[in-house]
């Protein structure tokens, strides 16, 4: 009769610890919905056509630019360090995915025990026989061979929502290898086209300085007819010298960006090799931003960041799972005996078990409650996160489409400008050696035209920059 109500207490007392578990908070997760605008503000039309679906091997029409990238992609050590993360996450799957089937093993003991005779057990022990006229040994052996199992039941889904967000975490890793593999190419195409712009700036500092060297030999000239002063001679040398050192700090440039990109292509200092045409020459590459809306598809930072978020919404229903009652069922079936000999002596030896155990949180969950707020905050983070990313992604968008329109502009009057002062090098070298006008017209004349050529080939490359730029913002160079 008192086991029996025992029982019905036990029982009674199993549903209330169910109905209390029961009791999780609810997240907060609330945010607005920030549809991405419709154009980035220089289209009338809407144009699905993106250049983000081009290969980065056809985007880019240089062979050497092409086979420095393809060098990159295969030596990369930060490239490198992303795919074992990938590997790290694939890991953490099986670990997750494990976790979901019981766990089985064997194990093999043996043991002695000696007991007090005036004890419960020692007293049952002398008074027992083993066999007919065979009593219990004192001490007692035990030797054991059984196979176990152990299994947590998946009642509220607990064990799969950590799987998924595992398998969510690892999707998550390859975009951001993706990602890292956009900027890698952005990184060597921008450092390319730096050398070929300091390339092109040191045939205009060599070209510049043999035009003031020539200069200076007029005034050197006028100085012995008395048509010119000690003054104008100093004047010229210094010019000379000053352009002579601009030479250097631009060798120096070229060593140190030479050295960056054998730096992201992982291989030791060596000369990079390059197209010699004239940089002035070339043509940015054509670029169709589409729509805002295909950035969702195309950036990976944009996917990682939902590929995040996806896994912290089940990170917060693995954390409320915490409250709920856990089933957990254990088995083992092997043999039993005091002495090595009786091992196999069936059916005697046999033992088996079968258990299992539900158990709830009921006192004191602070720490399942801590641990359900903070993978609340770390879901709102994860929001936040994924707003920022698009918003981020569309303003780099727009602010690249804007820098291509003006520097084209800017380029255009440049041109005109180095243009101009290049024939009023001309006019002022032939109204100098008639003495119309004295050294210090030249002076700021070559000194002018000599910046302004340095500005034009700082806006062309700029604008080869942006071109590649667009293409980066726009999810382009991983596929």
């Amino acid at each position: 009769m008192y086991k029996i109500k025992l029982y019905q207490y036990t029982i009674a007392a199993s549903i209330c610890l169910a109905a209390v578990s029961c009791k999780a908070p609810a997240p907060d997760v609330s945010s607005e919905n920030k549809p991405v605008p419709e154009t980035f503000g220089y289209a009338k039309i809407q144009d699905t056509t993106n250049t983000s679906i081009v290969k980065w091997n056809e985007f880019f029409k240089d062979q050497n630019l092409v086979d420095l990238i393809d060098v990159a992609l295969k030596n990369n050590q930060e490239l490198n360090m992303t795919l074992q993360e990938i590997e790290i996450a694939k890991n953490d799957i099986r670990v997750r995915k494990g976790l979901l089937l019981p766990t089985v093993g064997v194990r093999a003991g043996a043991g002695v025990e000696k007991v007090g005779r005036y004890t419960s057990q020692g007293a049952g022990d002398a008074t027992t026989e083993i066999k007919p006229g065979v009593e219990t040994p004192d001490p007692l052996g035990d030797f054991t061979i059984a196979a176990y199992a152990n299994w947590e039941v998946d009642i509220w889904k607990k064990l799969r929502n950590s799987k998924k967000a595992a398998v969510n975490r690892y999707l998550a890793t390859v975009e951001g290898k993706n990602f890292v593999v956009t900027n890698l190419i952005a990184e060597i195409a921008d450092s390319y086209y730096e050398l070929l712009a300091l390339d092109t700036q040191l045939d205009i500092v060599k070209q510049t300085i043999t035009l003031q060297s020539n200069a200076l030999e007029i005034v050197k000239i006028q100085k012995q007819a008395a048509r010119a002063t000690e003054l104008g001679v100093k004047k010229f040398e210094a010019e000379v010298l000053t352009s002579r050192s601009l030479e250097f700090d631009i060798l120096q440039k070229i060593k140190e960006n030479e050295n960056k990109i054998n730096f992201l292509l992982g291989r030791y200092p060596q000369e990079i090799k390059r197209t010699n045409s004239n940089f002035l020459t070339l043509l940015p590459a054509s670029v169709s931003a589409g729509m805002p809306s295909q950035l969702l598809m195309n950036r990976p930072d944009v996917k990682q960041a939902e590929l995040e978020l996806v896994a912290a919404k089940l990170d917060v229903k693995v954390a409320r799972a915490e409250f709920y009652p856990s089933l957990d069922i254990s088995a083992a079936f092997g043999v039993q005996a005091f002495k090595p000999s009786y091992l196999f002596t069936f059916p005697e030896s046999i033992l088996y078990s079968l258990a299992g155990d539900l158990a709830a949180p009921l006192i004191n969950r602070n720490a399942i409650k801590a641990e359900f707020s903070s993978a609340n905050a770390r879901q709102l983070q994860a929001l936040y996160n994924y707003d920022k990313t698009i918003l981020n992604a569309y303003l780099e968008v727009s602010n690249q489409l804007s820098k291509i329109d003006n520097l084209q502009k800017s380029y255009d009057l440049k041109s005109q400008q180095v243009d101009a002062l290049n024939t009023s090098i001309d006019v002022s070298n032939d109204l100098f050696k008639s003495a119309r006008v004295d050294y210090f017209e030249v002076l700021m004349t070559q000194r002018d035209a000599l910046e302004s050529k340095l500005e034009l080939i700082d806006t062309k490359k700029e604008q080869l920059n942006a071109a590649v730029h667009v293409y980066r913002d726009l999810g382009g160079g991983w596929k």
